[in-house]
């Protein structure tokens, strides 16, 4: 179960925007806590007063034959181990989900607003449509409190995947081997200053200005990988690219060579934990594109969307304004699954270690109530009383320590057996395994501790004379 859970894990703490973590991770933890609970439902039984069962009375005492006690202590180690790896699950996932929570981003989230404005293309030619956002952002970036304003193809994380894989391209002086592919980088179309706005550098060249226009020189922008992969050891800046995916033809962008003004910082807007962007940006005005307004503020974004919304439709009444969320929510919102994951799983374990602890304490109860004859000639020889308690607490931590190994043990087999049909089946790491294990021997000790100072106070008398 813990390999499984683990699998899943991986998917969303690597960084493919599996990080949306699908709804079928919740049917997992419903499957587990109903496995969990069918398991758990078998606690171990008080047997019934008939000798046949396991319980003899004598002359007011109870005694447990040896088959009764390994019956009981059979169950307690199930529980247990069921335990171990709900608790080994949850150790996992919320380790992803603080891994996720504290990876920078690259770029800056709180002060951005980010607003879809699918422009309506029916009617309207392309310059028609840059005309539009050309005079949207215009009379945006007049608002008090904005800094500046800029149009994009895709908001970070939210938009992740739309443009599938990305598409085939080259460059000057690229060569593969015989039946390779060219590489596969993101389309991107974007306004002058978007960069700026979304705190991303330009570390070599320029940004697009105005005079990057239809009628101009075809010019790109690249990412800082596509740049290192492409032009290694050199600046990419006056080189040229060109896409060579067969699709390119039927979505009306030009195969012919562009030339590379500038090289931005990696913006990894795919992936919440990023990693290596290989994107190329296009000029709004050469490349038709946007739908999305970025708005860099130094006030509240959110009392500025009545004022934007408003400058959209006095523009265009039919245009459509949505989404309107900072890019910090707009991460918060991509995370919201992985937190409830953690919950419900931190919940399905946090239910079966009290059973687990029920479970031990049970046993160590009901045997030390089968013991009290022999706990009192073993005082009235001279044992002491700490040395009896020791005992009690040490029989629970054995029965801990047997839980977590057939836990584990239970849990590489279904791994090995699922990685069959599962591919990238990912064991997990060590620390959330070593913390269940630490949490459920500590629970265990916890849980022996009553029963324990119960054998501790037993009155020599009194067990002498039940016999």
């Amino acid at each position: 179960m813990v390999a499984i859970l683990a699998r899943y894990a991986s998917r969303f703490s690597v960084r493919a925007l599996d990080l949306k973590v699908d709804s079928s991770m919740l049917w997992v933890g419903a499957l587990l806590a109903v496995v969990a609970a069918v398991l758990l439902a078998f606690v171990p039984r008080l047997p019934s007063a008939d000798a046949a069962n396991g319980l003899n009375i004598a002359s007011g005492g109870v005694r447990i034959t040896g088959s009764t006690g390994r019956r009981l202590r059979i169950f307690a180690v199930t529980q247990i181990a069921a335990s171990f790896m709900l608790l080994a699950g949850a150790g996992m996932l919320l380790k992803t989900l603080l891994a996720l929570q504290s990876a920078r981003t690259g770029f800056d989230t709180h002060n951005v607003l980010a607003l879809n404005v699918p422009v309506v293309t029916e009617g309207r030619t392309p310059e028609q449509i840059q005309g539009f956002y050309k005079e949207a952002m215009r009379q945006i970036a007049a608002l008090p409190g904005v800094d500046r304003v800029a149009v994009g193809t895709a908001v970070p994380w939210r938009d992740a995947g739309i443009w599938g894989s990305g598409f085939e391209y080259s460059a000057d002086g690229h060569a593969h081997g015989p039946g390779e592919e060219d590489p596969r980088a993101m389309f991107r179309t974007v306004s002058p200053g978007f960069f700026a706005a979304l705190g991303v550098p330009i570390i070599a060249g320029r940004d697009f200005n105005d005079a990057d226009r239809k009628d101009a020189e075809k010019v790109v922008i690249v990412s800082q990988s596509l740049a290192q992969r492409m032009f290694p050891n050199q600046d990419a800046v006056n080189h040229h690219m060109m896409w060579t995916d067969p699709v390119m033809k039927f979505i009306d962008i030009s195969e012919e060579p562009r030339r590379i003004v500038g090289v931005a910082a990696d913006l990894d807007d795919q992936n919440v934990v990023p990693g290596p962007a290989v994107t190329v940006y296009h000029p709004l005005e050469q490349e038709l594109g946007g739908g999305r307004l970025f708005v860099h503020t130094h006030s509240d974004p959110y009392a500025l969307v009545p004022s934007i919304t408003r400058i959209i439709r006095d523009m265009s009444v039919d245009q459509p304004v949505e989404h309107a969320a900072t890019l910090e929510d707009v991460r918060a919102e991509v995370l919201t699954p992985d937190r409830l994951n953690a919950l419900v799983f931190g919940g399905f374990a946090a239910v079966a270690l009290a059973i687990a602890v029920i479970g031990v304490a049970g046993v160590l109860v009901f045997s030390v109530s089968g013991r009290t004859r022999e706990f009192g000639i073993r005082l009235a020889l001279g044992a002491q009383p700490r040395h009896l308690l020791t005992s009690v607490i040490v029989q629970g931590a054995v029965m801990a320590a047997a839980g977590v190994v057939a836990g584990a043990v239970c849990g590489y087999a279904l791994a090995r057996l699922a990685s069959s049909y599962v591919v990238d089946m990912r064991m997990p790491s060590v620390l959330p395994v070593l913390g269940s294990a630490v949490v459920l021997l500590a629970a265990a000790v916890v849980a022996s501790v009553l029963p324990a100072a119960r054998a501790a106070r037993v009155d020599v008398m009194e067990a002498l004379r039940s016999e």
